[in-house]
C-alpha cells in the first residue's frame, strides 16, 4: 500500500483532511492534465461555465436566504463543475430546524432566483427543485422508509453538492450523515478491520449506483424511450464518475497508511471526540468534485497515466457533445432503435468504452493496492 499523500489531497490547515480548498476545485485535475501532456478543452469550458453560474447563484441566493435552520444546495454538473449550455440546475431548500409554513414560500422564492440565472428547470420526477428535510436524510438510512429519491438526496449531499447560501444548515447535517456511517460501522469505528474501509458508507454508495442503474430501465420503459439515448449515456459517464469518486474515497486510509496513523493519533488527543477527526477527514475529501478525487489518486500513481490519459480524454469528449447545441439536440431527441446506424452516438459510445476501460485498469490496478480493496469490498 502507498503511504504517501499527495498535495491534491491535503490543505494548508490540518494535514489530515484532505479536503481542497484552493481557489480552483479542480486543481488536481490541470495538475493531471499538465503532467500527461493532455489538453482537455472542453473540461476547461465546462468548469470556467460552472464557476459563473456558482458565481451568480451565490451571490442572488446568499444575499437574500440567510438562515441557520436552511440552506439553498445545487447538485449536478453544476456542483461537479462540469455545467454546459444545456445543462440545468437541481437545487434543493434543505432544511434542519422547526418546520415552518414559511418553509414553502422560501422555496417558490428559491425557484424563481435560480430561474432566473438558469431557466432549465429540474428533472420531472421532483426529486430536486423543492423542500428536503434532515430527519429523512439523517435517519432513515436502509429500510422501508429510504426511499429512491431520500436515498438519492442524502447520497449525492456527500457527492456532488455545493451550497450556495447560508452554509450552517448543509453542514451540520452533512456531518451528522457522516457521523451516522462511520461510527455505526463497528469494525471501521474502533480499527478492527484489516483496512480501514468505511464498509457501511461504501455499500450504500454501491445501493445508490445500483439504484441508478435500474431506474434508468423503468424510466426507459415508462417515458417509452423518450430521452433514453442521452439519458444512458449520463449513466455511463457522469453517473459512473461519481460512483468511482465515492469507491476511492472510500478506499483512501486503506491506501495510505500515514493519513491513517495520524488519524488514530488525533482521535487520542484530549478534547477530541473519537467521531470527529474522521468526520472531518471525509468531509474534507467528498467536498472535492469527483473529478478531482479521482485525478487526485491518479496524480500519486504515474504508472497509470494511460488510463488517466483514457478517462479524462474520453469524459472530455462526452462534455463536447453536451456543450455543443448540435450535438446535445441530436442525442436527446434519438431513438434507441437507430442509435447505433448514427456516427455521433457511435463516437460518443467509444468514448464511454474507453472511459469504463480506464476505470477498470485503476481499481484493479496491482501496484497501488487498489485491486486488492476492489475484490475485497468493491466485488464481494
Amino acid at each position: 500500500m502507498k503511504k504517501r499523500m499527495s498535495a491534491d489531497a491535503q490543505t494548508p490547515s490540518s494535514p489530515i483532511c484532505p479536503g481542497n480548498h484552493s481557489t480552483d476545485p479542480l486543481q488536481a485535475v490541470w495538475r493531471l492534465e499538465e503532467r500527461t501532456g493532455s489538453r482537455w478543452l472542453h473540461l476547461h469550458k465546462a468548469s470556467e461555465e460552472a464557476q459563473k453560474k456558482i458565481g451568480g447563484l451565490s451571490e442572488a441566493l446568499g444575499r437574500e436566504f440567510a438562515s441557520g435552520d436552511y440552506s439553498v444546495i445545487v447538485f449536478g454538473s453544476l456542483a461537479r463543475r462540469e455545467f454546459t449550455p444545456g445543462s440545468d440546475v437541481d437545487w434543493t431548500l434543505l432544511v434542519d430546524g422547526a418546520a415552518s409554513e414559511d418553509h414553502w414560500e422560501v422555496a417558490c422564492r428559491v425557484r424563481e432566483v435560480v430561474r432566473s440565472v438558469v431557466p432549465k428547470e429540474p428533472g420531472r420526477e421532483g426529486t430536486f427543485g423543492n423542500l428536503a428535510f434532515s430527519h429523512e436524510l439523517l435517519h432513515q438510512i436502509g429500510g422501508s422508509d429510504d426511499t429512491n429519491r431520500n436515498t438519492t438526496r442524502r447520497i449525492l449531499l456527500l457527492l456532488e453538492s455545493l451550497c450556495c447560501s447560508s452554509p450552517e444548515a448543509y453542514d451540520r447535517v452533512i456531518r451528522g450523515i457522516l457521523k451516522r456511517y462511520l461510527t455505526e460501522d463497528e469494525a471501521f469505528f474502533h480499527w478492527r478491520s484489516r483496512h480501514p474501509v468505511p464498509r457501511f458508507l461504501l455499500n450504500d454508495f454501491a445501493r445508490f449506483w445500483w439504484t441508478m442503474a435500474v431506474d434508468f430501465a423503468y424510466k426507459r420503459r415508462s417515458r417509452q424511450g423518450e430521452g433514453a439515448v442521452i439519458r444512458n449515456l449520463k449513466l455511463r459517464m457522469s453517473r459512473k464518475l461519481i460512483y468511482a469518486s465515492g469507491l476511492l474515497a472510500c478506499f483512501r486510509l486503506a491506501m495510505d497508511t500515514e493519513a491513517s496513523g495520524k488519524l488514530q493519533e488525533s482521535e487520542k488527543q484530549p478534547g477530541n471526540s473519537q467521531a470527529g477527526p474522521r468526520v472531518e477527514f471525509f468531509r474534507g475529501l467528498l467536498s472535492m468534485p469527483p473529478l478531482a478525487i479521482v485525478a487526485s489518486h491518479l496524480n500519486q500513481h504515474p504508472h497509470l497515466d494511460r488510463a488517466a490519459q483514457s478517462i479524462f480524454g474520453a469524459y472530455d469528449r462526452f462534455l463536447e457533445a453536451l456543450w455543443d447545441g448540435r450535438q446535445r439536440s441530436q442525442l436527446e431527441q434519438m431513438r434507441e432503435s437507430g442509435r447505433h446506424a448514427n456516427a455521433l452516438y457511435r463516437e460518443v459510445r467509444e468514448a464511454t468504452h474507453k472511459f469504463r476501460d480506464g476505470l477498470i485498469k485503476v481499481f484493479f490496478d496491482e501496484s497501488s493496492g487498489l485491486a486488492e480493496l476492489t475484490r475485497m469490498y468493491g466485488v464481494f
